[in-house]
C-alpha cells in the first residue's frame, strides 16, 4: 500500500501543549540546545518521519540529524539521532516525539520478530484492524517496515465476511452471493468449524479465514480445499506457536497483537543547553 504522511501530527501537539508549555517557559526564549536520542532497548527503527514531523511543526529550524536507517535491527544503547535548535521547541516536542517512535518502532520490533520466526515457510504474517484509533496508517506502516504484511487497511478496500453478517444474511452463501454483487474486491470468510469449512469452498470465495482451528484442523482444512482458494489461520497464535502453524501450509496468519498489544520501547532523549 502506499502509506500517507503524518497529518495528525498537529493534534497530537495541541493534546499535549493545549494553551502553552507552561514549563519551557522557564528557559530563555533565545537558548540554543543539543539533543539525543538512545533506545535502551534492543529493536527496528520505525517512525523517524513521525518524528521529524513533530519538531518541525514547533520550529522549522531545528535539525535532526539520524544515525540509523529505518527498518534496521538495533542493539541497545544505539544513538537514533542528534537534534539542535531552540531549546524550547526542543523540550516542548520531546515526549509527544518519542510517543510515536517508540511506538512504531515497538510493532516494527515485534512484526520482525514474527516474520523471523517463520522464514522460510512460504507463509505472510498479515496485521489487523485493531489499532489506535488516528495511528492505523502509521500502525500498518510500521507493520511492513517490520517484515510482515497489511491486511485490508479499512472497511473499505476488502470485504470480510464474519459470524454476524453471516447471521444477518441467513448463511455464508447468502452472504458471499451478496458481496459479490456489490464489490470485486477481495473476498474473505472467516469460519469457526469443519461444517462452515465445507460451506465456504462451495460458495468459492477469494480466501477463508480459519478461526481458532488447531494445527490438526488446520492440516484438515488444507487437504479439503486442496488449493481451490487461499486459506488464513487466525485466533490464539502467538510467537511460541507460530512457526507450528506457519508450517502447516497455510498462505496467511493474522495477527492482532502485532498493532494491539503493544509495548513501547524504552527510548531516551537527553536535551543539553548551550552555555549562555
Amino acid at each position: 500500500m502506499t502509506y500517507s504522511k503524518p497529518v495528525n501530527v498537529q493534534a497530537f501537539l495541541e493534546e499535549d501543549i493545549g494553551s502553552g508549555d507552561i514549563t519551557a517557559l522557564i528557559i530563555a526564549v533565545s537558548r540554543e540546545a543539543t539533543a539525543t536520542v538512545v533506545t535502551r532497548e534492543a529493536m527496528v527503527c520505525c517512525g523517524k518521519e513521525w518524528f521529524n514531523a513533530v519538531f518541525s511543526a514547533l520550529n522549522a529550524n531545528i535539525e535532526v540529524n539520524w544515525q540509523v536507517e529505518e527498518g534496521v535491527w538495533l542493539e541497545a544503547g544505539t544513538v537514533l539521532c542528534t537534534l539542535t535548535g531552540l531549546a524550547r521547541p526542543l523540550l516542548t516536542g520531546e515526549r509527544t516525539a518519542l510517543n510515536l517512535l517508540q511506538t512504531l518502532s515497538a510493532i516494527a520490533t515485534q512484526a520482525r520478530l514474527y516474520a523471523d520466526e517463520i522464514a522460510g515457510t512460504g507463509c505472510k504474517i498479515l496485521d489487523t484492524r485493531k489499532t489506535i484509533p488516528g495511528l492505523r496508517d502509521a500502525q500498518k506502516y510500521a507493520v511492513a517496515c517490520g517484515g510482515c504484511y497489511n491486511h485490508r487497511i479499512g472497511l473499505y478496500d476488502g470485504i470480510l465476511i464474519k459470524e454476524n453478517h453471516i447471521m444477518a444474511t441467513g448463511s455464508i452463501a447468502k452472504a458471499i452471493s451478496q458481496a459479490r454483487l456489490i464489490s470485486d474486491k477481495l473476498l474473505v470468510v472467516e469460519v469457526e468449524s469443519m461444517d462452515e469449512l465445507e460451506q465456504a469452498i462451495v460458495a468459492q470465495p477469494d480466501r477463508i479465514m480459519l478461526d481458532n482451528f488447531s494445527v490438526y484442523q488446520l492440516q484438515l482444512a488444507i487437504d479439503k480445499v486442496a488449493g481451490r482458494c487461499a486459506l488464513e489461520a487466525s485466533g490464539n497464535i502467538s510467537l511460541a506457536n507460530v512457526r507450528e502453524v506457519a508450517e502447516t501450509g497455510v498462505d496467511y496468519i493474522s495477527i492482532g497483537a502485532l498493532t494491539k498489544n503493544v509495548h513501547a520501547i524504552d527510548l531516551s532523549m537527553r536535551v543539553d543547553l548551550e552555555a549562555e
